[in-house]
């Protein structure tokens, strides 16, 4: 498989740009983050007034003044009640915001992703991708939800109670607030930092996630090589990775974190020293000594907080660049503006000077094809590994883009026909079928849900699967395990071909389709074919001459070119490389160097 850097992914935006791109997902819940922020002032509002009011007690009580205490004490109690209920509210409209955007990015990037080419996924690694749709998301989602909260309420926290600190006294607020400037400083200098290193800590902890579902993909592989010491190795290295650049990221945190927290000691030094004194000099109440105090300590978890939200920050606008990368590659294939759906017909597929070259290849996979296959004719195309037979096939559902020529089904370009309308009438199977976890009816009926049950059960007794899905303990209701690995090879084969039959295409697509049967199995599974073949244009890459028996016309192709076609007996008298892949290449020893004989491919 390939590193991520084989498909050229558009660079990060700057910080500041990928920061407000991320707001933008706050715009269909503008209201509810006004109101939470609402809310939150309301309650700081709640939170700054507790101090005032209890300096304001404090006084009665040195006054030996009994009149208002019981006034004050309801209103400290008031005001405790109030900022509980606002921060709950707070809490739980900030929730709703978090869990939308992280619907809403969810959905944007699977969508995104499903719109993309082929070849993107060619060349990317799905542990990687799972990681942008995952860990980045999340990190993007807890800042937009609650980070963003806290961040702008520990901004109203600071900037109020240092209003209330100047009204009391303004000479001992500048004194005890001068070092909020630094803080500020200070905080914005680990965020530059930071970003960088969470970056490189969020793609190694991608590569980690690519590693691990790699392994999980491959346990058997790994196991049948007795592998699995290599792999720990493998990971270790992985993890090491994620430890080593964690650590440069946890280093910064270590060094600001307790500076930034250590500055505002400082003010509060400087109220105790200060302040202590304009008490003793009957220059300042107790009282509002003791509220002064109060709003510094009060400034301490916000100015703290503010350094750990800006890092959260960081980390999400970190996670929003890897997640842009993504949403920013546009896609290759897409319909035209005006493309409409395929013209009737009975199939017809012509390649008209044909070039395909894979992105980051030395080579073309295809070079000048020229090839007309009339509707309703079955062809089989054959040529040794690499010879360009899967990637010709490709082109026709549009998986892949022509680099030169165009390739017409019924008259009509394949690019100017919408391709969700274009692959409804091609169905294709291939020599290693996906199954999905699901039931094996909702397997069959993938192609068509609205299918009734009539139908598909039609369809895998056309694809000879009937008599092993009753065998199954709960039928056509059984669970796949993942990639149908519950289930045999030839099995796999004919659920697949059940789904392709089910979908009733104009163009059938048999990628080497009965590799990995038995004999008999073949035999079952080619008379089916055979029905459905009846009438319907059909490709075969054919890697057994009795595969090819089922062909009208054989296609043979060489490093990409179209070097003769015709039928087995023509191919066998006028190619020599025909003669030497019939010899040596294919396993079926009785058609070696002949036409198979009608009875022979009758028993077919």
């Amino acid at each position: 498989m390939t590193t991520e850097n084989s498909e050229k992914l558009a660079p990060p935006d700057s910080g500041m740009t990928t920061f407000l791109r991320l707001l933008g997902f706050l715009r269909p819940y503008r209201r509810s983050v006004a109101a939470s922020l609402s809310f939150a002032l309301l309650a700081m509002v709640m939170t700054v007034s507790i101090p005032w009011l209890t300096g304001q007690a404090i006084n009665q009580i040195y006054d030996g003044d009994k009149a208002d205490l019981k006034l004050l004490g309801g209103a400290v109690l008031l005001a405790g009640i109030l900022r509980a209920i606002l921060t709950v509210i707070r809490r739980l409209v900030a929730g709703r915001v978090s869990l939308g955007v992280e619907f809403d990015l969810r959905a944007k990037i699977y969508a995104h992703l499903q719109s993309l080419e082929l070849a993107f996924f060619d060349q990317q690694q799905t542990g990687q991708l799972m990681s942008r749709a995952t860990v980045d998301l999340q990190a993007v989602r807890f800042f937009l939800g609650y980070g963003l909260v806290f961040l702008i309420q520990a901004l109203l926290t600071i900037g109020l109670a240092a209003i209330a600190m100047f009204l009391t006294d303004p000479l001992l607020a500048a004194l005890s607030l001068a070092p909020v400037p630094f803080v500020i400083i200070i905080a914005f200098r680990y965020g530059r930092r930071s970003r960088p290193a969470l970056q490189e800590v969020q793609q190694r902890v991608a590569e980690l996630t690519a590693e691990v579902e790699e392994n999980i993909a491959g346990v058997r592989v790994v196991k049948a090589f007795a592998a699995e010491k290599r792999q720990k190795l493998s990971f270790d290295y992985r993890v090491g990775r994620v430890f080593d650049q964690s650590m440069v990221s946890t280093r910064l945190t270590a060094f600001y974190g307790p500076f930034i927290g250590f500055l505002p000691q400082l003010g509060l030094a400087a109220v105790l020293f200060f302040g202590g004194r304009q008490v003793i000099n009957g220059e300042l109440s107790i009282g509002a000594f003791s509220a002064f105090y109060t709003y510094l300590l009060m400034l301490i978890a916000p100015m703290r907080t503010f350094g750990m939200m800006l890092g959260l920050s960081q980390r999400a606008t970190a996670s929003g660049g890897r997640i842009f990368q993504i949403l920013d590659r546009q896609p290759e294939v897409t319909a035209q503006p005006g493309a409409g759906p395929l013209p009737a017909g009975g199939g017809r597929v012509q390649f008209e000077n044909v070039t395909l070259r894979y992105p980051g290849a030395s080579r073309d996979a295809l070079e000048g094809i020229d090839l007309d296959v009339r509707a309703g004719l079955t062809v089989a195309l054959v040529g040794g590994t690499g010879s360009g037979k899967s990637s010709l096939v490709q082109l026709i559902p549009r998986l892949y883009d022509t680099t030169g020529g165009r390739v017409l089904v019924d008259g009509a370009d394949v690019r100017d026909v919408d391709p969700t309308e274009l692959r409804s009438q091609i169905a294709v199977v291939n020599d290693d079928p996906f199954l999905f976890s699901a039931s094996v009816r909702d397997n069959i009926a993938y192609a068509r849900p609205e299918a009734s049950d009539e139908e598909v059960f039609a369809a895998a007794e056309r694809a000879q699967a009937a008599a092993f899905i009753n065998k199954l303990p709960d039928g056509f209701s059984t669970m796949v395990g993942e990639r149908g690995l519950t289930l045999s090879g030839g099995q796999r084969q004919r659920l697949a071909i059940a789904r392709a039959l089910l979908a009733d295409p104009r163009i059938l697509i048999l990628d080497d389709a009965t590799s990995s049967v038995d004999a008999s199995t073949e035999q079952q599974i080619k008379a089916a074919l055979r029905e459905v073949m009846a009438g319907r244009t059909t490709f075969v890459i054919a890697h057994r001459l009795s595969t090819i028996a089922l062909a009208e016309e054989i296609v043979l192709l060489e490093k990409g070119r179209l070097v003769a076609h015709g039928d087995h007996e023509h191919l066998l008298a006028e190619s020599d490389l025909y003669r030497q892949i019939v010899e040596k290449g294919l396993p079926d020893q009785v058609f070696l160097t002949r036409k198979p004989t009608e009875s022979e491919v009758a028993g077919l």
